[in-house]
């Protein structure tokens, strides 16, 4: 059976307190929980390193469920990446820049909340220029890569805070997660 860590990259504001971030994130386990091995983290309630390293080395995927803010992952998730993602465990110096990866063998999936509406992406002359939400997080993917890890393909929610429909969220979570994981 294969072995999937979620973890929760939310950041707590007094305006944002992570609810839909957590009900994904619970969504997943459910979905999985029958045909996968689970751990999860919830960064907001703090981390051990020790204990974090040994969750990647156990996992063959990692699903990182976070809010983008300023068009990146909270600094929380930066934070826990810097202090977790530890030279040579996983990644050690290599002849070609960025091949030094030691997680070759494991997956990642990117779930992320946008405030930003949907049509902000694909419209040309729109604010983010047809690129897609993947293209904004260039950053966090080619940190994942550095350690060696293969992209899985990314789920996304819009228009979170001014417009949140929760169960069309999980609806498109669920056809995601079925076309991914086949659950």
């Amino acid at each position: 059976m294969q072995k999937v860590l979620i973890i929760n990259g939310h950041q707590k504001f007094p305006y944002n307190e992570g609810r839909l971030n957590q009900t994904l994130m619970n969504e997943m386990a459910e979905r999985l929980k029958d045909d996968f091995d689970l751990k999860t983290s919830i960064l907001q309630k703090g981390w051990d390193v020790e204990e974090e390293v040994k969750k990647f080395e156990w996992a063959d995927i990692i699903i990182f469920q976070t809010p983008v803010y300023w068009f990146s992952v909270p600094a929380l998730l930066k934070k826990y990446m810097e202090e977790v993602y530890l030279y040579g465990i996983f990644y050690k110096r290599a002849s070609t820049y960025g091949h030094g990866g030691q997680f070759k063998n494991k997956k990642y999936m990117l779930s992320t909340t946008w405030n930003a509406p949907k049509e902000a992406f694909d419209d040309p002359a729109g604010f983010f220029e047809g690129r897609s939400t993947d293209d904004i997080l260039v950053a966090f993917h080619k940190t994942q890569q550095f350690t060696g890890m293969q992209a899985l393909p990314s789920f996304s929610c819009h228009n979170v805070v001014h417009q949140p429909n929760i169960e069309a969220y999980l609806t498109s979570l669920r056809q995601h997660l079925h076309s991914v994981f086949n659950v």
